[in-house]
Parts: structure tokens; C-alpha cells; sequence
């Protein structure tokens, strides 16, 4: 049995749905405040439910009975519920997990991460370095997957990239490259990981098909769409102002993570495709898909 934390988000779902797919048995972790429609997606997929949450460590032990590995996605970043934060959320409720996991018998922990820039530190940083470190030290079988920036989330409105209208906000000047990588992909990697030998204790960074500065996406999405787009620049000083005076652990991890995008984050896939030989989503087939329905 395969136990997914963080199951109604964008990314845990589509784990769900990609176990669901290949047949595999999939138990989803949902909270009785999850969204109610993506609760019933879930179940129109077979896949089994049960209720928990990361701040309580009893229900994370209920959840873990009988699972063979766990995949957790879950993060306070994009939607909180009352009393989620960094600190209760995505450090002491996914050290929690660990812990249930351990204590359970599960064989395979597999985390979603996010790439660590050594320059930079936010406390969602300190959050994804502890549990990498407490999975390290477990004793169970890990994978942890260091992804680069998703391109559904930060190529898009919600954070400045507003295709539909040919307008882009770019963090900093906009010339160095990201490996921008689809959540569906990530997932592939996640689920892939469950039965690949090069996935156990290891850590894999996971990016897209090619690096692209912001500024070559913008020139991309042009060719596409055949528009012009009008470019605002955030530069790096607003960012460390930002940072600096930022109110709340929240809004000073947001910063930063903008700060490392303004500084690049190319990862080389090379070795990693030729032990994961997985399609790989590009820039280009996102702004195809998209600009066709915008």
C-alpha cells in the first residue's frame, strides 16, 4: 500500500492519480477540511481515504498501518488550513510522519524537496533540510526528490506570469537559467521511484528537458503566441528588502525562493534520464497548452 500525504494539492494528486493509473494500491491522507471536490476525485479513482493531518502524530500513525511506502508532498506554502505554518506544517508535521513511518514498518519514504541554494536561507529551507536529515537518519529507505521551479505555478498569473494578457513580472534581471519542470513530471519521478534501485537512499535533483533565463521564456512565449509581451523587473535589492522586512516566516521564504530564481537554479538531467528514462515536459509544450485555452 502506498500512502500519499498531501493528496487534494496539485502535485499529490497527481501522484494519485498516476499510482491509481498503473494499478497500484494508493491510500490518499486527506483532512476533514479538504476541498470536497477534489476529496471525490480521489474516490472516483478507487483509491482509498483516510482522514489525518500532520500536526496530529496519532492519526499519522493510524495512517501508516499497513503501508509499504509513504510520498509526501504536503507543504503549508500554497493553501493552509488554521494552524498550519512552516514551523507546524512542513518541519514538525513532516518530521512527525517520519517518525510514524518509522515507527509503522514502512519500507520506502519518498519526499518532495526543493533545491538548496547554499547562498540563501529562509525558514521553509530550514524545514525541507530537517526532515531530509531526520530521513537520513531513520534507518527506512529514502528518496528524496530536489525539484527546481514548477512551471505551472511560476509561470503563471498567480505569481506575475500573466500569459493570457502578455504581461511578465521577472525576479531580478532575468538571464540566468532554471530548469523549469512540470508537477506532472515530478510526480513520474516520485512514482518511478517507488521501484527504482538508483531511487533508494538517494537524493535526485529534478529539473526540466533544458535550462531557460526567465527573459528566453518571455522570447519563447512570443513565438508561440505571437504577441509581445511587456516585461517588469523586480529587482534584486526589492528582493533582499523584501526578505529583510518580510513579516512573517511565510512571506520571507516567498522572497527568497524569488531571490534563487533571480540567481538561477540549470540543473544537468543528463545521467539522471539515462537511469530515468522519463519524457520529459518542456517550456515550450507548456506555453502550447496554455496559450491554446487562454
Amino acid at each position: 500500500m502506498n500512502l500519499v500525504v498531501g493528496a487534494t494539492g496539485l502535485l499529490g494528486g497527481e501522484i494519485c492519480r498516476q499510482l491509481a493509473t498503473e494499478g497500484k494500491p494508493v491510500r490518499a491522507l486527506t483532512r476533514s477540511t479538504s476541498d470536497p471536490v477534489k476529496v471525490g476525485a480521489l474516490q472516483h479513482l478507487g483509491i482509498d481515504l483516510v482522514q489525518g493531518d500532520l500536526k496530529d502524530r496519532a492519526s499519522l500513525d493510524a495512517a501508516c498501518q499497513g503501508a509499504t511506502a509513504v510520498i509526501s508532498t504536503a507543504s503549508s506554502i500554497l493553501t493552509r488550513q488554521p494552524g498550519d505554518s512552516i514551523k507546524t506544517v512542513d518541519r514538525e508535521g513532516q518530521l512527525n510522519l517520519v517518525d510514524a513511518a518509522k515507527a509503522a514498518g514502512v519500507e520506502h519514504f519518498v519526499f518532495i524537496s526543493f533545491r538548496h541554494n547554499p547562498d540563501l536561507w529562509c525558514p521553509l529551507e530550514d524545514a525541507k533540510r530537517s526532515v531530509e536529515q531526520r530521513l537520513k537518519a531513520s534507518g527506512l529507505t529514502y528518496t528524496i526528490l530536489q525539484a527546481s521551479y514548477f512551471m505551472e505555478i511560476w509561470l503563471s498569473p498567480a505569481l506575475g506570469f500573466d500569459y493570457p494578457n502578455a504581461q511578465a513580472r521577472i525576479y531580478g534581471e532575468g538571464h540566468n537559467g532554471i530548469s523549469w519542470v512540470s508537477f506532472k513530471d515530478v510526480a513520474q519521478f516520485a512514482v518511478a521511484s517507488l521501484d527504482h534501485p538508483a531511487a533508494r537512499n538517494a537524493i535526485v535533483e529534478v529539473g526540466g528537458p533544458e535550462a531557460l533565463s526567465p527573459l528566453e521564456v518571455v522570447r519563447l512565449f512570443e513565438e508561440v503566441g505571437g504577441q509581445a509581451f511587456t516585461v517588469e523587473h523586480i529587482p534584486e535589492e526589492a528582493l533582499q528588502a523584501q526578505q529583510a522586512n518580510a513579516p512573517d516566516p511565510l512571506q520571507e521564504s516567498f522572497a527568497t525562493l524569488m531571490r534563487s530564481y533571480a540567481a538561477g537554479d540549470a540543473i544537468e538531467m543528463e545521467a539522471t534520464l539515462a537511469a530515468f528514462p522519463l519524457r520529459l515536459t518542456s517550456v515550450r509544450d507548456y506555453a502550447e497548452g496554455v496559450l491554446a485555452t487562454a
